[in-house]
């Protein structure tokens, strides 16, 4: 596989942080450059306003992207500034692919990417490439076995 540079915003809860360099180098030692957008401890976000979050410093950033990678561990269902990234991504027309951490062993993925993604994956480099590129389009358990997206629970108005 040669040497690919790609843009992705990577959505994931803060406490990840360390998977994140995990999973950018192990995608760069199987041929993809990741060059990757989004706010960790190297470039912290230090304003206060929600929406200035969300209109200055990242929807630029995932507008920036071609492809959006949710980084799933346990606490990254539930928060409100991932579901929030996938909209927004989605919104732009962008690829989505969830990548369970590594060790993963069952949690839940975010609502908005079993509506809006393309692929979830477990820990494997080839699938991840190969769904970063829109050539993979399979929900997966962290295992590698198939699963089916969640059904959406839609509230009546």
């Amino acid at each position: 596989m040669s040497n690919k540079t790609k843009n992705v915003f990577i959505s994931h809860v803060h406490k990840d942080d360390d998977g994140l360099t995990d999973l950018k180098d192990l995608l760069n030692r199987n041929g993809m450059d990741v060059r990757d957008s989004s706010i960790n401890s190297d470039r912290p976000n230090n304003a206060k306003s929600t929406e200035y979050i969300k209109t200055k410093i990242l929807s630029p950033r995932i507008d920036w992207a071609s492809t959006m990678i949710v980084y799933i561990s346990p606490e990254t269902k539930n928060s409100e500034w991932v579901n929030w990234e996938i909209e927004r991504a989605h919104k732009q027309g962008k690829t989505i692919v969830g990548v369970w951490e590594r060790g993963a062993n069952g949690c839940e993925a975010p609502e908005a990417l079993d509506e809006y993604g393309h692929a979830l994956v477990g820990w494997n480099a080839d699938k991840i490439i190969s769904a970063v590129n829109g050539e993979y389009q399979r929900f997966e358990r962290p295992d590698g076995t198939t699963c089916e997206p969640q059904p959406i629970r839609r509230h009546p108005c």
